[in-house]
């Protein structure tokens, strides 16, 4: 007996229609599962197994063949347990039920539970697209699945209770709006209104907030680096509605969605350890997973002591920031994995941290300073917007009463230019000024005669780069945006000149 039943696999981030076909042929048993399984598929055969027996179904004492095609993209993970027992009790007549139209994802236990796996909201757009009408999920999945509408979505707690389900004896109850939970910001996220003085590291942070800027912050100990990061998460504009199913997605497949959450509506902030490897940070390993970079997706990855990275790990960072994606290749297939990311980077101006510091003395060597910014190569740097000293906080400013601005007005501001940029960048397939390619720079970053004579002088004589040209452009734009200035003056030209003054040029020792 033969039959066929519809699932769907998942590829790196790409979903695809996957058909599981049953044979039950004479001949002595045996059960092989062929279409490029790999370990974890071709484990299925005894997950279904006892599965079957457990759930009061006889296993076929015969020759069984399962088929997952195509045949020439390899199947991974434990996902093909559900539809591989439907299709072996249709092949046995087990099962009389009409499954067209229906899709089965799922992992077993031996006692027929149905199980938890990861990637099911890119699977369930994906039997969308595919024009699937009912798609069975794992029960702990239901909320991941409930953001996709359009498609009945039937959570499974066991095989009886789908069994129950298909020969019309007792009804699963679909997937409702009640189950749609948002990932929402924590309300106690650091806030700006605790940073006392640093008012230019400040504005250099609502710039790049407001434009996705990539940001590197040099200071010595205790000058509130890492508290400033910590407190970006706090005035990021708002997801929209794609940002969100993007990110979630990413962490869907990773398995690292938590639980009981449909969708993540705030920007990640990652901030992985200096000792991190390089394939943690890009993804990798035997199935490449996301690494880091992608975890930070639509959101901000932060570098703490970023000269303590090792060479390899920070120069993998320099095509994924420009291009917005990372492709990991491997003898069996390339992955891709989306990674638009607001670099953040944080670091010493030398090895003791006291190089330019007021009150205490340096005690490196001559030339360490220079040195120790060499570490960072000067392509990355290059790629990084805004170059930011922030500098000692004196004790006038930390005992001061004046109460500072907090996140949420910074916030307003920063939603009010990401929306310009929104509004002028539709269609672009944009979302941001720091993303914007050279032609629509030139477009959009429309200068005034001053703004433009000033950014010559200014090009000449830092002997900025192309990339640099750029990028100063871009910031601008966004300085402009934060004035609600449809043209760049001077004035925006030279806020984002001031943020380069860290240029490995000028960096004496």
């Amino acid at each position: 007996m033969f039959s066929k039943v519809t699932s769907i696999g998942l590829f790196g981030m790409e979903s695809y229609r996957v058909e599981v076909e049953a044979d039950i042929s004479g001949g002595l048993p045996r059960f092989d599962i062929v279409g490029l399984p790999d370990t974890a598929v071709s484990e299925s055969r005894e997950r279904v197994r006892s599965a079957m027996h457990n759930s009061g179904f006889d296993f076929p004492v015969s020759r069984v063949t399962i088929n997952l095609a195509p045949a020439d993209i390899k199947k991974e993970g434990p996902v093909y347990d559900l539809p591989i027992l439907i299709a072996l009790l249709k092949s046995t007549c087990q099962l009389n039920a009409d499954t067209d139209g229906c899709a089965f994802i799922g992992e077993l236990s031996l006692s027929g539970e149905v199980h938890r796996i990861n990637g099911v909201l890119p699977m369930v757009i994906r039997a969308k697209k595919e024009n699937i009408k009912k798609i069975f999920i794992p029960f702990e999945n239901r909320r991941e699945g409930a953001v996709v509408k359009g498609i009945e979505i039937y959570p499974v707690k066991n095989v009886k209770q789908l069994l129950e389900h298909l020969n019309g004896k007792a009804e699963i109850e679909a997937v409702s709006g009640d189950d749609y939970v948002e990932m929402l910001a924590p309300l106690d996220l650091p806030d700006f209104c605790d940073v006392k003085g640093q008012y230019q590291p400040k504005r250099a942070l609502e710039v790049a907030a407001a434009g996705g800027h990539n940001v590197l912050m040099i200071g010595p100990p205790g000058s509130g680096k890492s508290m400033l990061a910590k407190r970006i998460p706090s005035i990021l504009p708002d997801m929209t509605f794609e940002e969100s199913l993007d990110t979630t997605n990413i962490y869907s497949v990773s398995g690292k969605l938590p639980d009981g959450v449909s969708l993540i509506r705030t920007r990640p902030f990652r901030s992985p350890h200096h000792t991190i490897s390089p394939a943690g940070l890009s993804g990798g390993g035997t199935v490449p997973r996301p690494g880091e970079i992608s975890l930070a997706h639509n959101g901000v990855l932060f570098l703490d002591e970023l000269p303590e990275f090792t060479r390899s790990s920070m120069e993998i960072l320099r095509q994924p920031i420009e291009d917005g994606a990372i492709t990991i290749a491997r003898v069996a297939a390339t992955y891709s994995y989306p990674c638009s990311v607001m670099l953040v980077c944080a670091m010493n101006p030398c090895p003791c941290g006291y190089f330019g510091h007021p009150s205490k003395k340096c005690t490196c060597p001559a030339g360490a300073p220079a040195r120790y910014l060499s570490k960072v190569s000067g392509p990355l740097l290059d790629r990084i917007d805004i170059h930011i000293e922030v500098p000692a906080v004196n004790y006038d400013e930390l005992s001061s009463n004046i109460k500072e601005e907090c996140s949420a007005e910074i916030k307003k501001r920063v939603n009010a230019a990401r929306k310009l940029q929104l509004q002028r960048l539709e269609g672009t397939g944009v979302s941001c000024n720091a993303k914007m390619s050279a032609p629509i720079t030139k477009k959009f970053c429309q200068m005034t005669s001053d703004a433009s004579a000033v950014l010559k002088k200014s090009f000449d004589a830092l002997g900025l780069s192309a990339r640099a040209y750029d990028k100063i452009l871009r910031v601008a734009r966004t300085v402009a945006d934060l004035d609600k200035s449809d043209i760049i003056s001077s004035d925006h030209i030279l806020e984002a000149v001031q943020y380069r003054n860290l240029d490995r040029k000028f960096w004496k020792a």
